[in-house]
């Protein structure tokens, strides 16, 4: 399929064709090395526009080498397990927008913690042939116990019995993040990659940052 195929279905029944498509293109494997340039990616809303943010970072020492932003008309509905087609657009033509390629994408939303193992990170990992690892702050599917209260703790997420990510205390006693592989990585490769990520917030300090770019064109967009 071609991407415009992938990131813009003309109705449900053809979104779910897309993500059979994907599915059978999904790999988690080892990183083959560590990653140099690290992409966080954020996404927000108004009624009619998805606004899109990317921060480009070195990695492991996170500094901020580019941003960019992309501002897309809402063009699929809302419909629970297939937020990538209302997102995943303004994401991907704001990654064209990047002077570097990323070795990794590091997205806010759900990897295969999702009901068809193809949340938002891979998605775009599989369609940017990139490696991605998801990042959510809410529960999507499947089964864990919670974590200690201590920052860096971590429990299973499970679902269907298979081994879908981690739940993970970034931060003393605030509530856990939802860690998930993408594609073209591992369940450990993923859960590594966060934890050096975090900088005392409950979020990615990656994460944060595209955030905060979100949220200013929320603002300017009102």
């Amino acid at each position: 399929m071609k991407v415009e195929q992938l990131l813009y279905p003309e109705n449900v029944d053809r979104a779910r064709q897309v993500q059979i498509y994907l599915l059978k293109k999904l790999k988690l494997v080892p990183l083959p090395k560590p990653p140099r340039l690290l992409a966080a990616v954020d996404a927000a809303f108004t009624d009619e526009l998805v606004l899109a943010a990317v921060c480009l970072f070195t990695f492991p020492g996170l500094e901020l080498l580019e941003e960019q932003t992309g501002i897309e008309p809402v063009r699929f509905p809302y419909i629970p397990g297939f937020l990538s087609f209302r997102e995943g657009p303004a994401i991907y033509q704001t990654m064209l927008k990047l002077s570097r390629k990323p070795d990794l994408l590091l997205i806010d939303g759900q990897g295969i913690a999702h009901p068809r193992r193809l949340g938002i990170a891979t998605f775009l990992g599989i369609i940017l042939k990139t490696p991605s690892v998801g990042c959510a702050k809410s529960h999507l599917v499947g089964d864990f116990r919670m974590p200690a209260r201590t920052a860096g703790s971590y429990s299973e997420l499970t679902h269907r019995g298979e081994l879908v990510g981690y739940v993970v205390r970034s931060r003393t006693a605030v509530s856990p993040i939802f860690v998930s592989p993408g594609h073209l990585v591992n369940h450990q490769d993923s859960l590594n990659l966060v934890r050096q990520c975090l900088r005392g917030f409950r979020v990615p300090e990656p994460l944060r940052r595209a955030h905060q770019l979100t949220q200013k064109l929320k603002r300017d967009h009102k």
